[in-house]
């Protein structure tokens, strides 16, 4: 542990390993895991990912499956969060590297080169700012022309977001505070932090009304290049 993470208020996931999916289940059915693999027929020629916080593994296990050729570093704060990731990912735990590290102050390996970035659900739990450095601070590390996959919570500008989806993702604050002792308490405006890193979204998929979005951002390989945004209902 680095000096940084011992200064870094500790959140404790470890509880959460063993119902993390029947909590997502009861809250909302299939449709946060269909949020993460929205984008997985696209992931196929990934060689090297990154993925950070993926919980109890279950998106890293299903791109494991399909992609026979992607090695993945798996970063999470939580030990039992890993060993349920490696359990899952079975005969394809071999192509899996994981270290239980605070995102907030991790750092890759110099040597380390990825082509895939993907967080499922996990910015949500930084900061704007603590978004901003990590886009930064991976940027060594990423090949030209990587891909950052990403699922979130969102509050849509209307009648559903100030009745149904603010009061949801409210209360989802607060419980992980109780469960977990996370601090941040809203969505961070982790769009414009990726943006300001130098990221551009490529396309986007929303469910649930706009509660639930997944969406690509692409690393542009000139700082002249530009990218069409679709959006996908």
């Amino acid at each position: 542990m680095t000096d940084q993470e011992s200064e870094t208020p500790k959140l404790n996931f470890d509880r959460l390993a063993g119902l993390y999916r029947w909590m997502e289940w009861l809250s909302f059915g299939p449709y946060l895991d269909r949020c993460r693999r929205a984008f997985l027929p696209e992931l196929a020629d990934a060689r090297r990912a990154l993925v950070l916080g993926d919980g109890d593994g279950r998106f890293t296990a299903a791109l494991l499956k399909r992609n026979a050729a992607v090695c993945v570093d798996a970063i999470d704060v939580s030990e039992a969060m890993l060993e349920s990731l490696k359990f899952r990912a079975g005969a394809g735990a071999v192509r899996v590297r994981t270290q239980a590290r605070d995102v907030r102050v991790w750092t890759p390996r110099e040597e380390a080169e990825y082509d895939l970035i993907v967080t499922h659900f996990f910015l949500d739990c930084l900061t704007a700012d603590d978004v901003r450095r990590l886009a930064e601070r991976l940027r060594a590390n990423l090949q030209p022309g990587v891909r950052w996959v990403i699922s979130e919570f969102a509050i849509p500008h209307n009648a559903f977001g100030r009745w149904v989806a603010r009061p949801v993702v409210s209360f989802l604050y607060w419980a992980f505070r109780v469960l977990t002792g996370l601090q941040v308490e809203r969505l961070p405006d982790w769009q414009s932090a990726l943006q300001a890193a130098g990221f551009q979204r490529a396309t986007e998929r929303r469910f649930l009304r706009g509660l639930l979005t997944s969406q690509l951002w692409v690393l542009p390989q000139s700082p002249n290049q530009d990218l069409a945004t679709g959006v996908r209902l």
